[in-house]
């Protein structure tokens, strides 16, 4: 079993809120999270899945007294944007008797996307995103190649059989369009045009997102197209990466880069199966710098904030991690055994201002330029590095 990152952030947030929240994608692996935190508790537990149609019809006769049988117990709700219904009640429950670890809820999409959650449990709630299996978490079992081929869910991950890992990653995509999503967010679409949309995501993964161009493709408008996106973006399954501004005077470019948040996802969609159609692929730079950035931002520090730079001179950067308007580095991601330094790195360097300039490689070099830029393995980046940026 891989042990997440998480557990001790977790951990921490049970001896004090009332209710933690695990928010992340479907099968990532909050469930298992879940059930592993009920044996950090000193009380006994009682566990509720809304996606059994016999629990869900006990609790929706008598909701209040079917939690109030449970009072003294950590109750845990799994999927509970299934009855959104329940927040009001958990707001009574947890005012009438307010103790750590009265709830452990797990959801798959957004607060901000979930009727009622923001504000029902405003106050009572510690939320935290579980995300794919990282870099950082995996086993030595797997090595980094295998982690960017198959993805972070844990199931494909850590399967043997190429053709099992396939016909997973296709179901889940197809029940992620025709019952999650459509469940989710309480919208009806095409689940044609959906999936049309996903396969061309995988396309332009990595580059600024032009909503009018892409939504012409589909037939839909752009703000369809947008309207879409924060429906994936809200259910874990993409990422806008927003520029990063600074007043300097600069003509920026504004738009966000749209990402993929999990590459085996991405490889599923580009008929990538394995690491020979991984290495010959069109998208294989795109792919990397994706899958550096995902691994970047599930292991950074919540307090910094990420962006990418570009102007409209040519100056660009691919990550920017910053605390509020304090650069704290520069990044470029490159799939190359001696990447060069471009002038447009050069340039975002110059005009962020920043002291800490990293090339991000696939291979565990770590040096420092005579320029300044430090040549580094993502691996060690990660783990040396990214833990200094406060």
């Amino acid at each position: 079993m891989i042990e997440r990152v998480l557990t001790k952030t977790m951990i921490r947030a049970l001896g004090s809120f009332p209710s933690v929240a695990i928010l992340g994608a479907r099968q990532v692996g909050k469930t298992t999270l879940a059930k592993q935190l009920t044996g950090k508790l000193k009380k006994p537990v009682h566990y509720v899945d809304l996606e059994r149609p016999s629990t869900l019809a006990a609790i929706t006769r008598e909701p209040e007294e079917y939690f109030l049988s449970y009072i003294n117990q950590c109750v845990i709700i799994d999927e509970v944007q299934r009855m959104p219904s329940l927040f009001p009640l958990l707001r009574s429950l947890i005012d009438e008797k307010r103790k750590p670890a009265r709830f452990i809820i797990t959801g798959s999409a957004s607060p901000d996307l979930l009727k009622g959650a923001s504000e029902s449990l405003a106050g009572r709630v510690m939320y935290c995103q579980l995300n794919p299996v990282g870099l950082h978490e995996l086993p030595t079992t797997i090595s980094l190649k295998q982690h960017w081929l198959r993805g972070g869910f844990p199931v494909p991950l850590t399967m043997k059989s190429n053709v099992l890992r396939v016909d997973w990653m296709d179901s889940f995509i197809t029940t992620y369009i025709e019952k999650d999503l459509p469940f989710l967010f309480d919208v009806k679409f095409s689940t044609v045009t959906m999936r049309k949309l996903w396969q061309m995501l995988a396309i332009v993964h990595g580059n600024i997102l032009n909503a009018e161009n892409l939504g012409n493709s589909l037939d839909i408008t752009g703000t369809t197209l947008k309207r879409y996106i924060d429906f994936l973006e809200g259910a874990f399954i993409v990422h806008r990466l927003p520029p990063f501004f600074k007043n300097s005077g600069k003509r920026l470019v504004k738009a966000p880069k749209i990402y993929i948040n999990d590459s085996g996802i991405l490889h599923f969609l580009l008929n990538i199966h394995s690491e020979k159609d991984l290495i010959s692929h069109p998208s294989l730079g795109a792919s990397w710098e994706g899958y550096a950035i995902s691994q970047i931002l599930y292991a950074k520090d919540t307090r910094l904030d990420a962006h990418y730079y570009r102007t409209h001179a040519g100056a660009e950067c691919d990550l920017v991690l910053s605390k509020g308007a304090d650069v704290k580095a520069a990044i470029e991601i490159k799939y190359s055994k001696s990447p060069a330094v471009t002038k447009g790195f050069y340039n975002s360097v110059s005009d962020l201002k920043s002291k800490n300039n990293f090339i991000i490689t696939p291979l565990e070099t770590d040096y420092l330029s005579k320029e300044g830029v430090r040549r580094v393995g993502l691996v060690t980046f990660i783990k040396k590095y990214l833990p200094l940026l406060k």
